[in-house]
């Protein structure tokens, strides 16, 4: 049966639980921080990161109507998030599609939801149900632990090739820069609000099971996107990775 851990056991659980599933370690990813991916491989990307992200206040806005009230710095947080996607500035998924114009692509394909693969569609919905259904607290573990808190360490390997490989400009890129800073904030703020509302044994467990799925998630996802788009121009040799 479970104990409860303390605080320092918890987090580095939490972040074992996550370990070894980064979406760095999908051949999409590999190729992608080496400067191997054409443009047009990076075009399908954008019309697919859209549908995932795009509805990403949205995710978090089904969390902050079921979050209990007592919990006033997680729904601050929630809120605070919400904003920054939408309103906080230049909103977020306009961004994106500005890099996918500088790709190659437009805005009307990157909207299109015929665009995104089958995965895709998958990793939204999933962030759905875990937004509707779980415990609110095990809902940000999955979505702001699981998945948000990884993003810096992915964009980190990424951004630089776009700049010396691809030749984007600062502002092309600047969806990528953003995320570098504002989701290492977010992530740890999801760290410390699961850290302190996860009180129970049976809670942190859930917590756990929910960061390592929603981990496994994202690399399903990137891992579709080489199959999908990138695998009949680039094999794995070609990457350095076993076939």
């Amino acid at each position: 049966m479970a104990t409860l851990m303390n605080h320092d056991e918890f987090r580095t659980a939490l972040e074992n639980a996550i370990k070894g599933k980064s979406a760095n370690q999908s051949p999409f990813s590999i190729a992608w921080a080496s400067g191997k991916l054409s443009r047009e491989h990076l075009c399908r990307w954008a019309e697919n990161h859209y549908h995932y992200v795009g509805p990403f206040a949205d995710y978090l806005g089904y969390v902050y109507a079921r979050m209990p009230a007592q919990y006033q710095d997680a729904k601050d947080f929630l809120l605070a998030n919400m904003y920054e996607e939408e309103i906080g500035g230049d909103r977020h998924t306009d961004l994106l599609i500005r890099f996918a114009e500088a790709c190659g692509t437009t805005a009307a394909r990157v909207k299109d939801e015929d665009n995104m693969s089958p995965t895709t569609r998958a990793l939204q919905s999933w962030c759905y149900a875990v937004a509707m259904r779980e415990d609110p607290i095990v809902a940000v573990a999955g979505l702001v632990v699981g998945l948000e808190s990884q993003v810096p360490s992915i964009y980190r390997k990424q951004t630089p090739t776009l700049r010396e490989k691809y030749g984007f400009s600062d502002e092309e890129v600047e969806f990528f820069d953003l995320h570098i800073v504002s989701d290492e904030i977010h992530g740890e703020r999801g760290y410390q609000i699961v850290l302190e509302h996860a009180t129970t044994p049976e809670l942190q467990q859930r917590c756990l099971k929910i960061c390592e799925v929603g981990a496994q998630m994202r690399l399903l996802y990137t891992t579709a996107l080489y199959n999908d788009y990138v695998s009949k121009d680039l094999s794995l040799p070609q990457l350095g990775l076993a076939a």
